[in-house]
This record gives C-alpha cells, structure tokens and sequence, in this order.
C-alpha cells in the first residue's frame, strides 16, 4: 500500500538518522516494534511474570488473514500453549542445535525450514540469528528473542513463548526432539517479522538465507551449470555459504508430490555436505557426494547411495564415518553428485559475501546499498518496452574505480554483482499485494557526462542501449546477477515490468574492487524565486484591462492616474482574485479549463503578499499574471492532446522547464499531492504546485541568511510558514 507523503519520508528520515546513530547495525541491531528484550525479561523477572506479547497475541490475528483466519475451520481447535503445558522438562536446545530439529509442520513454508537446517551447519551464523544464553529453566519469563537482516538493517524481535498447538503437538515447526523448542520459536518470531504465521506460506529459500546472513544469492539452473558446479558447492560450503535446491513442478497442482525415486518436486531442500570418497574395491576410484535434507524430516531419495542401498558397501567404514552414514528415516540423505545434477533443476547459494566461487582465493568485496521506491505517476515506470516512461524509473550512478587483480584473458574489467530485491511484499499479503516482476539495466554513461549528477533524459535512453542487464524479468524477491564491465561510470535503471506499480526496493551492488553507487538526485535550487521589479513605461492594453476589471472587482479606493502610488492601494482577496483570474483567463488564455479553486487562490496571494496582509495589490497581480502566462506556455507545450491536463511522467520536465531543479523525493511528493486519480494534472493543480513551489522557495532563501542551504526554525516559525502556504 502507498504511503501518505509525510509518512514514508518522516520515516525514512528517522531510519537515516537511526543509521547514523549506529542503529540496525550487528552490534546493535533496531528493537522491532521498539521493543527491548533485556528490560522486558528484567521487568518479567522482578514481577514474577510471564511475558505476553500484546504486538503479536495469541490470536487469529496472528495465524492468518484467509486460510488461516477467522473463517476458516482449521483454526478452530487450536490452543496456544507454552512449552512447560505442552511437555515435560522443555529444553531451548537439546544437544545443541542441529539439522534433525527442523520438521515442517501443517504450513507450506519449507522454504524457510531448508534455510534454518543450513543456518545449523555454521555455529557463528546460527548465534548470530539464535542469540545464546536462552532458556527455558535459568530465570525463566517466558521471553525470547531473534536477530534478522531485513532490507540493510538487522532487527531484534521480541516474541513470548505461546505457540499454536493442536490436540497437544505443535501446528508448525517441531524439533525431531518433542521437549526442544528453538526452531520452534524462531519459526514464529520470523512470522511476527511478516505480520503472521500464514504470510510464510511459499517462498524461495534465498529469501530466508538472505534474512539470516545478511548476504546474497546467485542462482544456477542445472542445464546450465558451469562445469565447475561441483567445486562452486564444495567451496560455497566451505566459505560458510548457505545451499538450496528444488525440482521445479511444470503443473502447479502436482506441487510437494512425492515421484518414484522419493524426491519431491516443488518442494525446497537443503544442501549440508559436499564430499568425494574412495571406494576400496576399486583402486583409486573416487566418488563425488552430495547430502541433502528434506524438511519434512521423512520421505527421502531410494536411489543409489540412500540410506539402505548397496552402494555403501564399496566404502570403508571410515570412510562413511567422515561421511556420518544413518540409515534413520530423518529426511536426509545422500546421492551422487551425477545424479544430483539430473534430478534436480536449479540450486541457490548464498554467499556472506560474493566471492569469487570459481577461483581459490579469498576476496573482500566492497557494497554499496540504496533505498528506493517506485511511485505511481511519478517514479513507477516500468521497463525498456515502455520508452515514454522508463526514464523516470529511479536512476543509479555506479562508478567502477579499479579493474580486477586477475583479469580473463587480459581483458581490463570490474567485476561486479547487481541484487534489487523489492521490501514488504510478504508482509503486504493480507492487502493484496504480490511480488512485481522486477529487473534492471545498466547503462554506460559517456566520458563527457562523467560526473554530471543529471536524471537521464527520455532522450538518453531512446538513443542508447543497456550495455548490461538482468537475465529476466521475474517475480522474486530478489534478482541477482554477476557482470565484468570496464572501469568507468554507468547508471542503473531497477523497475518493475508494467509501469505504475508501486512498491519500495534496496539495491545493492557488490564488487570485488573499489565501487560507488549513488542514487542521482538533481541538486534543489530554482531560477528565480524573487519577484522581478515592476516594469516602468506605459501600460500595455491587457494591463489596462486588469486595471478596468481590478477597479470593478476591489472598489474604487483611489482617482489616482494610471502608473501613480495612490494607483496602486486598490488590493483585493482570495475570493476576488479568483474572480479577476477566472474572467481574465476566459478572455486571454486559450486553454479549456474549469478556472481556479479558492484554495488555489489563497495560495498565490501567500506568494505575492509581501505585507502580510492577505491581500494582493495591482502591481502584485501584475506580476502573478506574468507568471501564470509563462506557466501556461509550458503547459500547453506537454498537454499534447489538448484535454487540459498533462500527463504526472511530464511534470518533472514541466517543472524543470518553469525553473526548479528537483530530487525523485519530491518529485515523487508532487505527483501524489497534484495528480488525480489517472495521473493527470490539470492546470489549476499545475500552478497551484509551482505557486507553492516559488513561496517555499523564497522563504527559505529569507531564513537561509548565510546562504549554505540548511535554515532552523522554532515550532511557531515553521507553523507560520507551512501553515500560510
């Protein structure tokens, strides 16, 4: 859902000046829901309480919105529980966190169970999500708490332990162990980051990888692996790197259905081990491994090398120690790496950092993050396909500083990954909303605009084509692509697939060298905020009509000839100026338009009123006249089909053309507070916006007394001049 002007940019200030407090960091990560678990556990612990969490109860609210919400019949008969009334001698962890804790419940989120059961493969990573030092016997309240990445900050969530059971077993995620309940309560701590348990059904596996490391994914489809794939997962695992994989279902009905071979199709797994071994009846022999997990805990791969099978006997015994041979109906399995490549269609590895997976060293890579949005009329504009909108999409200067250490084949170039991953589409479920198809290009800026900060015009993008983009369009979270460009200046261009979809993005840019991305924002300044002097001479025709229609419409105050002082007291209101105007312009303008409003009106005498009197007199409106004209000029030239009215994507030229330099933020606030529901703006709205765009203007340079482009303002200043305008 759109927000209001004023709340998505207080709030994105307020999320800037938390980053520069050092909030959303690691080492100190923003309290979700403003809630701090260490003074909540002190307060439960000194009442004796257990701790209810009244921003994510033990409701249907918290369940779902359709399939598991108040009309359905399957939440009924569930009974939120804490873990001591489910069980006794309830444990956080038992054993220590493993992948046999994961078991998938009666909800499709195995994207995220797959994701947890790799996190469990590395200790640091696992603590860094799963903070220690939680329990469910040492001064027990009933509180715990999870760290997420989400969208460039990490988040703490705060949840209680009450957790939907049904008949006395939990509805969801359950640990092979009935008195452990970590993955348990993280599973809901992730669902109050979303909203609700329901809005995790379905999804990718990056996206949970991603929310627990912080990293980025790249994808490879199976018949189109490099023939390195092998090397690519062993290292990938080495390096900490978190591995899925998934057989895609040609026909959405036969989604997690179990084939002849026990594997499923649709259906999300985890890749725990990479490994190649001896086999001892055969000399120097050597076979490659994967071991996968299903979530579901059972139904596993009968081929060769499952549990049972007789390729196991061709191994020594130490061998299938280092391998952790079970023959246990716990999920996971082994198979051969070949037949891993012919069963399953695509694998995703997320990597803490985007090192070079095809070579041996070890890379630190420089990251830049941007937030951004597209906004409907203004900054939604869709892809290449759509050439009258796609150069208001926000625009991105990346300059590529330094060529690689270890160039291919002697060619000098950057290497460099591209994620744009679009925010709270998951979360938005319950409105309606889904993943956009998404994608982006990049383009190669000439050495003569280098450094020039300019939006791109249509024009640019008409005579240019993309030097680089992303494989596809497609309805991810996340699209992630790697390219090797010159070291130079490029500007990439996210957007949705259709123009006018509205929603909020980060783009990241990793690269293994020296980078900078930034997003192009126009420097803010206007040509001519302060009024020109009145011209001296004679009055021209029109300017005695003024006079003729100012007499009639303010009263005769003064006999005074045309062009002397005592000419001029006559002033007139908000109501009579838009008399003057509207008869005036049914005589002078050729334009089809209903006239101005009253509130229009009132805005243009709180330019013009220089002293305070809210009123205009007849040089003022002498000088508003002259500016409406200039502004109907520029109207008229982007109105191309004559229905009085221009098309929002046009403002931006249109207001450029009337003398003010912009940004895409208050591009984005024009649009949303000018434009009509079919993102249109007709010419009252037209002046109406650069009448309060001159005020706004003008005042500022009256308080910016030293001119450095920052001014401060008590309360009742800011009042006065808001208010007025």
């Amino acid at each position: 859902m759109p927000y209001t002007p004023s709340g998505f940019f207080c709030d994105r200030l307020i999320r800037e000046r938390e980053r520069r407090d050092g909030e959303g960091s690691l080492s100190k990560p923003i309290r979700f829901n403003g809630q701090d678990y260490s003074s909540l556990r002190q307060e439960c612990v000194t009442k004796k309480a257990l701790f209810e969490d009244d921003t994510f109860p033990a409701t249907v609210e918290s369940l779902g919105y359709k399939e598991l919400g108040h009309k359905s019949n399957k939440v009924k008969n569930i009974i939120w529980k804490r873990p001591k009334e489910i069980c006794e001698n309830p444990q956080f962890i038992v054993g220590g966190a493993s992948r046999t804790d994961i078991c998938q419940g009666d909800l499709g989120d195995c994207w995220l169970l797959a994701a947890i059961a790799c996190l469990t493969l590395n200790e640091k990573l696992l603590y860094r999500v799963v903070p220690q030092e939680q329990s469910l016997s040492d001064n027990y309240a009933g509180i715990f708490h999870f760290q997420f990445w989400r969208y460039g900050d990490w988040v703490d969530v705060v949840i209680d332990d009450r957790i939907p059971t049904f008949n006395n077993q939990l509805v969801f995620t359950k640990s092979a162990e009935r008195n452990e309940f970590w993955s348990a309560l993280l599973e809901k701590a992730y669902a109050k980051l979303h909203g609700s348990y329901e809005a995790l059904k379905g999804g990718n596996t990056t996206e949970a990888m991603e929310d627990f490391t912080g990293g980025v994914t790249e994808f490879y489809e199976m018949k189109e692996a490099p023939k390195e794939l092998y090397k690519i997962m062993k290292k990938a695992l080495e390096r900490g790197s978190l591995m899925g994989c998934s057989i895609d279902s040609l026909v959405p009905a036969r989604f997690e259905t179990r084939t002849a071979t026990g594997l499923v199709k649709g259906h999300a797994y985890s890749v725990t081990a990479v490994e190649e071994c001896k086999q001892s009846q055969q000399k120097e022999s050597k076979v490659r491994l994967v071991r996968l997990r299903n979530p579901w805990g059972q139904v596993e791969w009968n081929g060769p090398w499952s549990d049972n099978s007789k390729e196991w006997s061709t191994i020594s015994k130490a061998e299938k120690d280092k391998l952790q041979h079970q023959n246990a109906e716990d999920g996971e399995f082994w198979m051969s790496f070949e037949d891993f490549k012919k069963n399953y269609t695509k694998i995703e590895i997320c990597n803490l950092t985007p090192d070079a997976l095809e070579d041996d060293k070890i890379h630190k890579w420089t990251v830049s993050v941007n937030e951004g949005r597209w906004v409907r009329g203004c900054s939604a504009g869709g892809c290449r396909n759509y050439p009258d909108t796609f150069w208001t999409n926000p625009q991105y200067r990346l300059r590529l500083l330094e060529e690689d250490d270890d160039p291919e084949d002697n060619e000098v170039a950057c290497t460099f990954v591209v994620a744009l991953m679009q925010k709270n589409r998951r979360k938005e479920r319950k409105l309606g909303a889904n993943l956009f198809t998404i994608g982006f290009s990049i383009y190669e800026v000439p050495k003569e605009m280098h450094g020039n900060k300019q939006h791109m015009p249509k024009d640019f993008f008409l005579f240019n084509s993309s030097k680089a983009r992303s494989k596809s369009y497609i309805n991810l979270r996340e699209v992630t692509q790697r390219f090797r460009l010159s070291p130079g200046e490029y500007v990439i261009v996210p957007s949705t697939y259709e123009p006018h979809q509205e929603g909020e993005f980060i783009l990241r840019v990793f690269s293994e060298k020296r980078n900078t991305s930034e997003e192009i924002e126009n420097r803010i300044e206007a040509d001519h905020p302060v009024p020109a002097p009145a011209s001296a001479g004679e009055e021209s025709e029109e300017e005695q009509q003024f006079r003729t229609i100012f007499q009639q419409i303010a009263g005769d105050v003064s006999t005074g000839e045309p062009g002397s002082d005592r000419g001029t007291e006559m002033e007139i209101s908000a109501n009579e100026l838009r008399n003057v105007l509207n008869r005036v312009m049914s005589e002078n303008i050729d334009l089809r338009t209903d006239g101005f409003s009253l509130e229009s009106c009132r805005s243009m005498i709180a330019l013009m009123d220089m002293d305070g009197t809210g009123r205009l007199n007849l040089q003022e409106f002498r000088y508003l006249w002259n500016k409406i004209k200039q502004w109907q000029g520029i109207f008229k030239h982007y109105d191309y089909d004559q229905k009085a009215s221009i098309n929002s994507y046009e403002m931006r030229n249109a207001v450029n053309d009337a003398g003010f330099r912009l940004n895409n933020q208050l591009y984005d606030i024009i649009t949303m507070r000018y434009a009509n529901e079919n993102m249109n703006i007709d010419f009252d709205s037209f002046v109406s916006c650069l009448v309060r765009l001159e005020g706004m203007f003008r005042a500022f340079q009256a308080f910016d007394q030293d001119g450095d482009g920052t001014i401060r303002l008590s309360v009742l200043e800011w009042l006065q001049l808001t208010m007025y305008a």
